[in-house]
C-alpha cells in the first residue's frame, strides 16, 4: 500500500506553505496532493506557486497530483479549472464532476477525488471508463461497504482503478456557498478579509455541552474530531485499498506520517484517544470503536 498526504484544507500564508512543502519533501510518503480545493477567494497561492512546489516535490521522488475545487460557484472559477486540466505536468484529482468531464474530453488519466460521491460499483465503472486511474472513497463510507463497491465494481471492468481510503485528519464533510468562517465574524462572503486565515487548523464549533461537534473551515464543514485509522491499516489493506491518505495540519503530521509507516510495516500502533472511526464501521461518525487488531508483515 501507498500513503498518500491529501491536499492542505487550510488557508495558510504564502511562506508556511512553501515552507511546510519543503519539510515534506523528506517525509517518507508516496504521493502528495496539492492546491486548493476549499475556496478560490484564497489567492495567497497561484496555479504557478503550486507547479513550483510540485516540481520540487517531483524531484524529490514523489507523486504529485495537483486537486481542482469541489464547489465551482463562478465562471470564473470554471475557467481557473480549464487552465488548471490544460497546463498541469502532474495528474488531477478532479474533485467535481466539470474536472470529470473536462479531463475525460481530453482523454487524461485522473484521480476521482471523495467529493465525487461514488456511492456504488456503477459509478465507477463509469468514472474508470472516463478515465479514472484512482478515486478516493467517500469519508463517510465504511470498510464493508468499500468491499462491496469493488466487487460490484471488478464485475463490468477489466482491472480496478487504484483505491484510495481518508485514514487521518478532520473529515471534510460538507461544502457551502456560505462561509461560515466569515459568518462567525459578521462579515459577508464577498468580504470576508480572508478571515480564515486566522484558524490554520480551522474554528473548533461545540454543542451545548461542550463537546466538539464540528470544525469550520470557510465554506466546509469538518468533523469535530479528527479521524485515525492508523491502528486499522490491515482492514484496510484487506478491504481493497491500495493507497492511505493522510490530511495535513500545520504540526505534528511529520509525526502521524511516521505512525502510519509503522502500521504498513505491520507493527501495531495505538490510535489517538480522543479521535473518531465510527464511519468505518458504519455506525455514527464521532463514535470511536474496537476492534481486534492483526498486525502482519506488509
Amino acid at each position: 500500500m501507498k500513503l498518500t498526504l491529501g491536499p492542505n484544507l487550510y488557508f495558510w500564508p504564502r511562506e508556511q506553505v512553501f515552507d511546510f512543502y519543503t519539510e515534506v519533501a523528506g517525509w517518507d510518503v508516496d504521493v502528495v496532493y496539492l492546491g486548493e480545493t476549499v475556496c478560490p477567494k484564497r489567492r495567497e497561492m497561484k496555479l504557478e506557486d503550486w507547479l513550483e512546489i510540485g516540481r520540487s516535490l517531483s524531484d524529490a521522488g514523489k507523486e504529485v497530483v495537483l486537486s481542482t475545487l469541489a464547489l465551482l460557484s463562478a465562471e470564473s472559477d470554471l475557467k481557473q479549472l480549464r487552465k488548471q486540466c490544460k497546463d498541469s505536468p502532474f495528474r488531477i484529482e478532479a474533485n467535481d464532476m466539470a474536472a470529470v468531464y473536462l479531463l475525460s474530453e481530453a482523454g487524461v488519466p485522473f484521480v476521482a477525488g471523495p467529493t465525487i460521491n461514488t456511492y456504488n460499483g456503477r459509478s465507477l465503472a463509469l468514472l474508470a471508463r472516463s478515465g479514472a486511474a484512482r478515486w478516493v472513497m467517500p469519508v463517510e463510507l465504511s470498510g464493508d461497504a468499500l468491499s462491496a463497491i469493488l466487487r460490484e465494481a471488478s464485475e463490468r471492468l477489466q482491472s480496478l482503478p487504484e483505491t484510495e481510503v481518508f485514514a487521518w485528519g478532520y473529515l471534510p464533510l460538507a461544502y457551502s456557498a456560505r462561509c461560515f468562517t466569515a459568518r462567525h465574524h459578521k462579515l459577508p462572503k464577498d468580504d470576508c478579509r480572508f478571515m480564515c486565515i486566522q484558524y490554520p487548523n480551522g474554528l473548533e464549533v461545540y454543542s451545548q455541552e461542550r463537546q466538539q461537534v464540528f470544525t469550520i473551515n470557510g465554506i466546509q464543514t469538518q468533523s469535530g474530531k479528527r479521524y485515525d485509522l492508523s491502528d486499522r491499516v490491515q482492514e484496510i489493506r484487506a478491504a481493497g485499498a491500495t493507497h492511505i491518505r493522510i490530511s495535513p495540519e500545520p504540526e505534528g503530521t511529520a509525526d502521524v506520517v511516521r505512525r502510519f509507516r509503522r502500521a504498513l510495516a505491520g507493527e501495531a500502533v495505538v490510535a489517538d484517544a480522543d479521535s473518531c472511526n465510527g464511519y468505518w464501521y458504519g455506525k455514527p461518525g464521532l463514535d470511536r470503536l474496537s476492534a481486534p487488531v492483526i498486525a502482519t508483515s506488509s
